[in-house]
């Protein structure tokens, strides 16, 4: 059986979208962001990491919301502890 690891959270402006990710390692659980522009094509959707200069203060946006979540997704963790 294989486990497929979900995103805990997916933070989005347009078609800009900050997907958080909780990761185990040697010391623990982290959390880690990954930054992604949606398109269609046809009509599958495909994710891009590549931004127009107009998409670029979403994304500064969208990252500095993913900082302040995963710092309270680590406060909430260590509180469980």
């Amino acid at each position: 059986m294989t486990t497929t690891n979900q995103p805990i959270e997916t933070l989005r402006d347009g078609s800009i979208k900050a997907t958080i990710w909780k990761n185990e390692g040697d010391n623990g659980s982290f959390y880690t962001a990954e930054i992604s522009r949606t398109y269609q094509k046809e009509e599958t959707y495909h994710d891009s990491y590549s931004f127009s200069g107009t998409d670029l203060l979403k994304v500064s946006r969208l990252t500095l919301k993913a900082y302040d979540r995963i710092a309270e997704l680590l406060s909430v963790d260590k509180k469980g502890s």
